[in-house]
């Protein structure tokens, strides 16, 4: 597992955000405070404080957390 802190300041970038994730078979948890949330979930995502950087949990080893990495680049802080 790896984490990663990344920024979603809009719905756009809250979208295309989901669409990238959800290409993947493995588990991505969003850190808010102490709110834990499915980061596939759109709605789970705009119920969290979005003004300021979360925290990814990345549950990929190896290769596959490298390309998981490349493909979140634009949103990682």
């Amino acid at each position: 597992m790896k984490t990663v802190q990344i920024s979603l300041n809009s719905i756009d970038k809250v979208k295309s955000f989901v669409n990238d994730i959800s290409k993947f078979d493995f588990d991505f948890d969003l850190v808010s405070g102490r709110y834990v949330i499915d980061a596939k979930s759109i709605m789970g995502i705009f119920s969290l404080d979005l003004s300021k950087p979360i925290d990814l949990n990345v549950h990929a080893d190896g290769d596959a957390l490298q390309t998981v990495l490349d493909v979140l680049a634009p949103y990682i802080v």
